[in-house]
């Protein structure tokens, strides 16, 4: 039996959101991974061990909130889910109190029968736009209850976040998406892998409460007077005098009435825990963890991001970086973009982790929050790849950090629950 090692040393978690991926013809029917160059990911996964990983549950296509918690070892198996709108609403700065029904919401286009053209009106939305459109929904939306208050707040790009509060009765999460993209399993969003109608959606009661009805009904008069104000909004006539497709519609998701209260994640692992997080759902996880921030700059400053964890390694045990990139590519289906963008984050931001590494006592966990593969151009069910990387770790045969090396790795497939805990176990063998 190898012996124990009792010398500190410090995990470098990587989430790259969205990377796992299926073979593309448009790279040779290989996934972006494979396509890449990417000689710092190769490096460490010829250091290191690889598995697979279901992030959430076996056929769950999940979102990437539900999706971090999981990986960062929170799997809501004994308590309900809060939902993503109570965490991006955290995450952006939010008054919440209980009873308060939060929404994630996205600025869409649609056409005349409310058949969605646009998930994302375009990808283009400049904050000056965004913030236009909320201050005009702010004002000019009212709902029938004069005991109601309303708060609509842009976060980034096309996201947005909801808050509706009644004075004298708690609002109800078991209410149904507008948005019909995603759908809810146990207060956990999740994107439809099955055919779907591309229509905006009236919210529904999901029990017969009263508190359900209410939210149902507000939530609808909400998104119906939405659109007749987006219909004419001088935001709209300018950007269709630039060709950009119009911000016509708000679609809601992922209802939450509920504070979350969950174990700090110091606590949980006895460690002291550091983030680099850019956006409000990651925000909120971390805010809801008691995990202290560290900011980066950019979203894509990759290099800013590797810069600010090599500045803190001394204070941390584990520092997690959630990196976006990948998904946005994987949604809008271009594997070629996909491919270059993970060989930039290998470029920029594991090149300087990769020196790291070798030159401390520093340890490297790979893996992703779900796969978007870019022929689906939505979150899928499929395994994502896990390496455990460092100077001491017995290499299992791996040399690239691909899906096809982790489906044959030696840490086999694991749930995403397990693996901080999984590669803690790795590591005390060295």
């Amino acid at each position: 039996m190898s012996p124990v090692s009792t010398e500190r040393s410090t995990i470098i978690y990587i989430l790259l959101d969205g990377v796992g991926d299926l073979p593309n013809p448009k790279l040779g029917d290989l996934t972006p991974l494979q396509a890449a160059s990417t000689p710092a990911l190769d490096s460490l996964a010829k250091r290191g061990r690889m598995g697979e990983v279901i992030t959430v549950g076996n056929d769950i296509a999940p979102q990437s909130d539900i999706a971090v918690f999981n990986m960062l070892g929170y799997d809501f198996k004994n308590q309900a889910y809060v939902g993503r709108g109570v965490v991006e609403l955290l995450g952006s700065g939010v008054d919440f109190q209980e009873g308060d029904l939060a929404l994630r919401g996205n600025f869409a286009t649609i056409d005349n029968r409310r058949q969605i053209l646009d998930r994302r009106a375009g990808r283009d939305i400049q904050v000056h736009e965004a913030n236009s459109i909320c201050q005009s929904l702010t004002s000019g939306i009212r709902l029938s209850d004069p005991d109601i208050s309303l708060v609509i707040r842009p976060t980034v790009g096309h996201r947005t976040v909801v808050r509706i509060r009644h004075k004298k009765m708690r609002l109800s999460e078991d209410i149904s998406n507008t948005d019909p993209a995603y759908d809810k399993v146990s207060g956990i969003g999740v994107a439809r892998t099955s055919p779907y109608n591309d229509m905006v959606q009236k919210s529904t009661p999901q029990n017969h409460s009263q508190e359900a009805k209410v939210s149902a009904s507000l939530v609808n008069d909400f998104s119906d007077q939405a659109i007749d104000i987006l219909r004419e909004h001088p935001i709209n006539s300018e950007r269709s005098r630039n060709g950009k497709k119009p911000i016509s519609c708000v679609l809601l998701r992922d209802a939450g009435s509920r504070v979350p209260m969950l174990e700090p994640i110091e606590d949980k692992y006895s460690m002291k825990v550091g983030g680099i997080v850019d956006m409000p759902v990651e925000i909120g996880i971390a805010n809801i963890l008691k995990m202290e921030i560290l900011r980066s700059g950019r979203v894509d400053d990759y290099k800013q991001k590797a810069n600010q964890i090599s500045s803190n390694i001394d204070r941390f045990d584990l520092i997690y970086a959630h990196i976006k990139g990948p998904d946005e590519f994987g949604h809008d289906g271009d594997a070629v973009g996909k491919m270059k963008n993970i060989e930039e984050i290998d470029r920029l931001f594991f090149d300087s982790i990769l020196q790291e590494s070798k030159s401390r006592n520093v340890y490297i966990v790979a893996s992703a929050d779900h796969s978007t593969p870019c022929i689906k151009r939505s979150h899928s069910a499929d395994p994502v790849p896990l390496l455990v990387s460092g100077c001491n770790i017995q290499n299992d045969g791996s040399f690239r950090f691909t899906e096809e090396f982790a489906a044959k790795g030696i840490l086999g497939r694991v749930f995403g629950s397990k693996v901080i805990s999984i590669a803690r176990q790795e590591i005390l063998k060295r």
